[in-house]
């Protein structure tokens, strides 16, 4: 289990200048645009504007703090109002961002194509791995990427462990527990404040939280 600290990541400012983005995990580690096989990220959003095109990678975009926005993607005007609406789509697609009612924060899930899917749902409460995702307002906003999550296969212990589970802190501070651990003992996590799960033991046997927290569970093949 690793912690992933929001205080002191760095901002990567846009090109276009209309917000920045903060990593908060990407597999494998240290990797680049061209290397990734999943990459999270949380992007603060400005201004309205144009994504640039991502050939080869689907997304999962949620916005987790402002009053939402909509995505036009290839012609088709997507309305993602409020928080916590998980929506996929194909990175290569044309797409434009317009604010609603000023600047969002977004969580971004990036999937390369034949390397890493992914689910990503809202929790407050508890999760198990056995619990199926609730349906999202939009088609397909659970899942993106291919091998498919539900059936495909699992290669967290292959030799690129690219699968795990991923959970973000999304309002204020959270305790986050692990059932079964010895005297489940919880981790403070602050706003934003992220653990990671990777490797041939990624998915604990049940989490709890007393806030809310995104629940990113990933899967992968290895390259070739």
């Amino acid at each position: 289990m690793r912690i992933l600290r929001a205080a002191g990541r760095a901002a990567a400012p846009w090109s276009n200048g209309g917000g920045v983005t903060r990593e908060i995990a990407v597999h494998p580690q240290g990797a680049g645009w061209d290397g990734f096989a999943w990459r999270v990220s949380l992007a603060d959003v400005t201004r309205d504007g144009p994504y640039s095109p991502l050939p080869g990678v689907r997304r999962i975009l949620t916005v987790v703090d402002g009053a939402g926005l909509e995505l036009t993607v290839d012609g088709t005007p997507r309305l993602l109002p409020g928080r916590y609406r998980p929506y996929a789509f194909p990175g290569r697609a044309t797409t434009v961002s317009r604010l609603l009612d000023g600047p969002v924060v977004n969580l971004n899930v990036m999937l390369r194509d034949g390397r890493a899917a992914a689910t990503v749902e809202v929790v407050a409460g508890s999760w198990s791995p056995e619990r199926e995702p609730e349906p999202g307002p939009e088609p397909d906003s659970r899942v993106a990427g291919g091998p498919d999550p539900a059936g495909g296969p699992d290669l967290v212990g292959g030799p690129d462990p690219a699968g795990g589970l991923l959970v973000v802190a999304l309002e204020g501070a959270t305790r986050l527990t692990v059932p079964g651990e010895p005297g489940e003992s919880g981790v403070r996590l602050e706003r934003f404040d992220a653990v990671l799960w990777a490797g041939p033991d990624a998915l604990p046997g049940g989490l709890r939280t007393d806030g809310t927290v995104a629940v990113v569970r990933l899967r992968g093949r290895p390259p070739g």
